[in-house]
């Protein structure tokens, strides 16, 4: 169960931090509640550190180390970032 969201990019600032509103943002349109969703640097990317990892597709592979993840090629797209949230909550039931 999802309950951890690490949004995450290079350097843990502003790339980050977006994808941290946007995908609050489409939390609160899938209707999906008690989750927690922080950003951080890839340093932080590490099994256990959260249920679920964001970053751009390009980190993905990285990503996927330290577990289940969704790699975004447009970062700030709140639809994208909604339908990968779809599809990997839907999954879940």
């Amino acid at each position: 169960m999802i309950k951890k969201i690490m949004c995450f990019c290079g350097s843990g600032l502003g790339t980050s931090f977006v994808m941290e509103m946007n995908v609050k943002k489409a939390l609160k349109n899938l209707g999906i509640e008690g989750v927690t969703v922080d950003h951080s640097t890839i340093d932080d990317v590490v099994q256990g550190a959260a249920d679920l990892f964001i970053c751009s597709a390009d980190l993905l592979p990285n990503a996927e180390k330290a577990g289940k993840a969704i790699g975004l090629n447009n970062m700030v797209a709140v639809k994208e970032i909604q339908e990968k949230l779809k599809e990997v909550f839907e999954g879940e039931g």
